[in-house]
């Protein structure tokens, strides 16, 4: 993987796991939550897609309008769960399960779909990230039957394969659409954020879900990762444009060896030591991902 392109995972990935760590305090609505981020990302982003684009266009065509309304749909299926399984589990369980199984799907995808031949350390790294991600999220202890009878273990273990999956079909899907479709990733990003916000209206609506009130209740959260998240993505975006895709999505976690801490310490989820175990495993598989080429 360039220098430059593993650069910009690194700093990605340290803006995510921020991120999450505000979803995860945020206690409101999900889809309210959702629609408050994508109405900040638009708003906030947009001055900076007039400056760079005002000359030249955004740059989208025929098929891409497609692929931008089928990953506005993962995504925000992708958020609702991801925000359903912070309230019913530890961020700890979930956010690690959900970071390692999509980047593997994500990898096996890039190979089968778009044809990225696997190397032995390539192979060998996404190895060291699932092995790292199983480690965070339990170990051996997840294959004990009475703690994975509990009902918070079980939920983590559920959605956070079920984030996992969705950010396997996005990252394919946007990884396409900014490497093959040529568009720009800050142009595909600050399209999507209205297109998912308008998906949520009628939801919201009908729903009667009360919008203003997760404004008042969390809006520094909202603002924030209405901030940082976009920001984050399109640089793993650029990457993407820079290394194949098989290779920058497993990269991405070494999100988790933040994320640990997070979990442990600032949210009181306990067991630091074994978590950032499972965190230097995943620093190990990304140095090797680094090193392939």
């Amino acid at each position: 993987m360039p220098l430059d392109a593993l650069a910009l995972v690194l700093l990605a990935a340290l803006l995510h796991a921020s991120w999450n760590f505000w979803v995860k305090k945020a206690q409101v609505h999900p889809l309210a939550f959702s629609f408050l981020c994508s109405l900040v990302s638009t708003v906030c982003y947009a001055p900076v897609v007039w400056w760079f684009f005002r000359d030249s266009g955004l740059g989208i065509h025929g098929q891409g309008w497609w692929w931008i309304i089928a990953s506005s749909l993962v995504h925000n299926l992708y958020f609702f769960v991801l925000q359903t399984g912070y309230a019913r589990s530890d961020l700890s369980i979930v956010y690690p399960l959900a970071r390692g199984t999509g980047p593997l799907l994500s990898a096996i995808g890039a190979m089968l779909w778009l044809g990225e031949l696997p190397t032995t350390l390539s192979v060998t790294g996404l190895l060291l990230v699932v092995l790292g991600t199983f480690t965070i999220a339990g170990g051996v202890a997840l294959l004990d039957r009475d703690k994975v009878a509990s009902d918070k273990v079980k939920a983590g273990l559920l959605w956070g394969a079920m984030t996992g999956a969705c950010i396997a079909t996005y990252t394919l899907l946007d990884g396409y659409s900014v490497k093959y479709l040529l568009i720009a990733p800050l142009v595909f990003d600050w399209i999507c954020a209205p297109v998912r916000g308008a998906m949520l209206v009628p939801i919201l609506v009908h729903q009667r879900i009360d919008v203003r009130a997760a404004w008042r209740q969390s809006r520094k959260y909202a603002l924030g990762v209405g901030i940082i998240s976009p920001l984050a993505y399109i640089l793993v975006l650029t990457a993407m444009q820079r290394a194949p895709i098989s290779h920058v999505a497993p990269a991405r976690e070494v999100s988790m060896l933040l994320a640990a801490f997070l979990g442990a310490r600032l949210l009181n989820e306990g067991e630091l030591r074994r978590r950032l175990m499972g965190a230097g495993l995943i620093a190990a598989g990304v140095a090797a991902l680094s090193l392939s080429s």
